[in-house]
């Protein structure tokens, strides 16, 4: 495996767990909105953290996760429920982040927690049966 890309890999995924731990705290500050926010990105660091194993990258958010689903979802690599959880994620970001006077609940921060922690989690596991390490 290049040795690059694994770097690559394990960055994003750092950079998953952090963004993870800060949705948590906005959620215990009642930032529930920037929560949100976060528990996306979370979940997109650790995607584009697995498609930096195959050096592929995309520009826009969709053509990345598209990707993901097609080529690890799709055929069973992750669970399928991990395809809808990220899809969850991503519409109530962008209802979180762009349209006017939206207001979160806890209840949405804490769901969009769990599902962010789910997929973070599936892709720590998926990445130590290929031999890399990310804690």
């Amino acid at each position: 495996m290049d040795q690059k890309a694994v770097d690559l890999c394990i960055y994003r995924m750092n950079n998953a767990e952090e963004t993870l731990d800060t949705a948590k705290l906005c959620i215990e500050h009642k930032r529930y909105k920037d929560s949100i926010n976060r528990c996306y990105y979370a979940a997109f660091y650790a995607v584009k953290a697995v498609l930096a194993l195959e050096k592929v990258d995309f520009k826009r958010h969709k053509d990345a996760v598209a990707y993901f689903n097609q080529r690890y979802v799709a055929v069973n690599v992750f669970d399928r429920e991990i395809g809808k959880l990220l899809g969850r994620l991503k519409r109530k970001r962008e209802t979180s982040d762009y349209d006017d006077f939206y207001i979160a609940s806890s209840e949405e921060a804490a769901e969009q927690y769990e599902a962010a922690k789910r997929i973070v989690k599936s892709i720590q596991q998926f990445l130590l049966d290929k031999g890399i390490s990310v804690f």
